[in-house]
């Protein structure tokens, strides 16, 4: 059994394994998580978390799945980070020099303070992607914001209430919708699923069993 640490969750003191993640050492400690454990792999974002260790006055951002405790770290866990969603139609929109400023007028509200880069749980520059939309430069907002889990804790650290995720998450369809170039394997196989050439296929897999699934999964051919 590795040593184990002191670590406060909700201001209770419990003793857990040391190599164990906030989440398993909550888990651990007899929380039952139910909500905010999404994915478990850093993909989601859904546990954006907050933490402090004992003798440091600086907050930290993290995401409780990815993250391994600390001797004396206290842990608070917040059940959402804000996030100010809009409502569009990505049909109806363009890639013209209006529609960030339509849609997230507070962009232009950013005092470049850089709080939400540095509370990012991705370590991602997160003002700077902002500053691309603000310039109506798409393409490498969407690029400078693709590993962005939509954790929401950048947002929570913002002065102008700016929803950065969702901002990086509108520049990202666009550039799919409109600024990349169409995708001609992409455009084949939809209409190969529209004739119907993957039914017999489809049907196949759907009368299998379970271990023939799973010996199906385990031989596939692997793309390299």
């Amino acid at each position: 059994m590795n040593d184990k640490i002191p670590v406060f969750f909700d201001g209770k003191a419990y003793v857990v394994p040391g190599d164990l993640t906030i989440m398993t050492a909550m888990e651990y400690a007899g929380f039952r998580l139910v909500r905010g454990c999404g994915c478990r792999h850093g993909f989601c974002g859904a546990c954006g978390t907050i933490f402090r260790v004992k003798g440091e006055n600086k907050v930290h951002f993290a995401l409780a799945c990815q993250t391994q405790v600390q001797e004396n770290m206290y842990v608070a866990t917040l059940p959402f980070f804000p996030l100010n969603r809009r409502d569009y139609q990505l049909e109806e929109l363009t890639a013209d020099h209006t529609v960030m400023m339509r849609l997230f007028p507070e962009i232009f509200g950013c005092i470049a303070c850089n709080s939400c880069t540095k509370s990012c749980s991705r370590e991602l520059n997160v003002m700077q992607y902002i500053a691309y939309a603000k310039r109506n430069d798409l393409a490498a907002c969407a690029k400078e914001s693709f590993d962005c889990v939509g954790c929401g804790i950048c947002s929570a650290r913002c002065p102008a209430d700016i929803s950065h995720p969702l901002v990086g998450l509108l520049a990202r369809r666009i550039k799919g919708k409109y600024l990349s170039p169409p995708s001609a394997h992409n455009k084949k196989r939809v209409e190969e699923i529209a004739t119907g050439q993957h039914d017999a296929p489809m049907a196949e897999v759907m009368g299998l069993s379970k271990a023939e699934i799973t010996q199906h999964y385990n031989t596939r051919e692997i793309e390299v």
